[in-house]
């Protein structure tokens, strides 16, 4: 009898151990060759910053990207990922097996974004196209632009992160941390910057009122033939201690600007009004493009002193303000015939 005991108790040991074997076989051909979910095609999923395993499989799951919320939660913990997986908007396979899933989440390579910021957007234009965009939280972009503590060793030398900012097309992976997109954005300037002094260095000319001139050249013509004489304009200008009298400057001092610009306006004293103060103003009024650096490093040699819109966005240039003031009344009929 004990020995038919012992026969039954093998017998049984073997049975579970086969079953466990084939358990096993399951699990793991389920992990690692089976895809993860029964969803069709590539699926975009949000996984919100802050988020823990339990969401992140709950969100995998309701989007089709995995089948079994118990199965993923099992293997991410068993590959040592619970806390290693990272927000952002993903493009997730539900074909994939769940290593792969999991290697692309922890990765951090999130769904990239392509944001344009044109020659002249301000540094809130940027923060509203990143929000927008859902790069990054465009308020906390902006505390960030305003943090001189931050600001320093970016070697960014203005009040704030205003004209250092290198707009062009940019990708980004969403939900971006702000900080990151600022070194982006800072560095492309520098590399640029560095281009154009190969020709045409810096020498004694200080960093933040070149930046700040080319930001005002930006903001008062588009045209490109044009900004070397802008440049010069207002260069001849600082040279013989007059004002700058520029317009794009007095707005960017304004709150709540309603678009036409008032000779209230012109009076109100600001540190960018540049009909009051005398010189620069304290830091870049938008973000310059290559062009723009390019022109106050490299102003047309003339000894214009003022220019006025022909009213088709080309400007008229003088070298005297008797020659200015017929120019001006010359535009301005036209623009009230108009």
């Amino acid at each position: 009898m004990a020995r038919v005991g012992r026969s039954l108790l093998r017998g049984s040991l073997l049975t579970a151990g086969a079953v466990l074997l084939l358990l096993l076989f399951s699990l793991l051909h389920t992990v690692f060759l089976s895809p993860a979910g029964s969803g069709s095609g590539i699926t975009v999923v949000r996984i919100e910053p802050g988020s823990d395993l339990g969401s992140i499989g709950t969100a995998l799951h309701k989007e089709g990207v995995i089948d079994n919320t118990r199965t993923f939660l099992w293997t991410a913990r068993a590959a040592g990922l619970e806390r290693k997986l990272r927000s952002g908007d993903y493009e997730l396979d539900p074909s994939w097996n769940l290593p792969r899933l999991l290697e692309v989440l922890s990765s951090g390579r999130s769904r990239m974004l392509s944001v344009t910021f044109p020659e002249g957007t301000t540094v809130e234009g940027v923060a509203e196209r990143l929000s927008a965009a859902g790069v990054t939280d465009g308020q906390a972009f902006l505390a960030l632009a305003r943090d001189r503590d931050f600001l320093g060793p970016l070697g960014i030398p203005g009040p704030t992160a205003e004209g250092f900012l290198f707009p062009e097309t940019y990708l980004f992976a969403s939900s971006s941390k702000p900080a990151d997109v600022m070194k982006v954005m800072a560095d492309q300037f520098r590399k640029v910057l560095a281009e154009l002094e190969l020709e045409a260095p810096l020498g004694r000319r200080d960093l933040l009122d070149t930046v700040t001139l080319a930001s005002i050249v930006e903001k008062e013509t588009s045209m490109p033939e044009e900004r070397p004489l802008v440049a010069a304009v207002f260069l001849n200008r600082l040279r013989k201690g007059y004002r700058l009298q520029s317009d794009p400057t007095v707005i960017y001092g304004l709150e709540n600007f309603d678009g036409n610009i008032t000779r209230r306006d012109l009076e109100t004293e600001t540190p960018y009004n540049t009909y009051v103060i005398r010189g620069l103003p304290p830091g870049p009024i938008a973000n310059p493009g290559r062009g723009a650096l390019w022109a106050v490093l490299n102003p047309a040699q003339v000894d214009y002193l003022y220019f006025v819109s022909r009213n088709d966005g080309s400007h008229h240039f003088s070298f005297t303000l008797e020659e200015h003031n017929r120019a001006v009344r010359l535009y301005q009929l036209a623009r009230r015939k108009k």
